[in-house]
């Protein structure tokens, strides 16, 4: 137990060198995975309230340039997922992706058009549930 002790009396000393390399390349592993923003626009994802200038104001109704990019920005995120991406981004989106039919609705194919039948039964029954409408309305 004393030896134990002894040595942690008998640190050496602080290389104020090797502290200093080591601090120097922090910072330069710091500095490579830094990126410096400039230039700053509008969130397009945010909801903008728009508030009208005063009337008689010429800074207000003048007329500026528009700004394309932004334009362009702002009417992409208004769209659907399916016009910006071309495969789904989140396994929820793979759901309902591909809403087109697989087979194109024909209504002359009888495999796919059931049009709804009329027997003598069918028509009894339709005027049965129309005259029992009819008798809950009145009450």
């Amino acid at each position: 137990v004393n030896m134990a002790a002894q040595k942690q009396k008998e640190k050496e000393p602080v290389n104020i060198v090797h502290q200093n390399a080591i601090f120097r390349e922090t910072i330069h592993k710091e500095q490579r995975h830094q990126k410096l923003y400039t230039s700053y626009g509008v969130n397009p994802y945010k909801k903008m309230y728009v508030l009208a200038g005063k009337p008689n104001s010429q800074h207000d109704s003048a007329d500026g340039v528009e700004d394309e990019e932004f334009l362009k920005t702002h009417k992409r995120a208004q769209e659907t997922p399916q016009k910006k991406y071309e495969f789904p981004q989140t396994e929820a989106q793979e759901y309902g992706w591909d809403t087109s039919p697989l087979v194109d609705p024909l209504r002359h194919d009888p495999r796919l058009n059931h049009p709804r039948q009329h027997s003598e039964i069918t028509k009894y029954m339709d005027a049965y549930w129309r005259q029992k409408e009819q008798e809950n309305l009145q009450q």
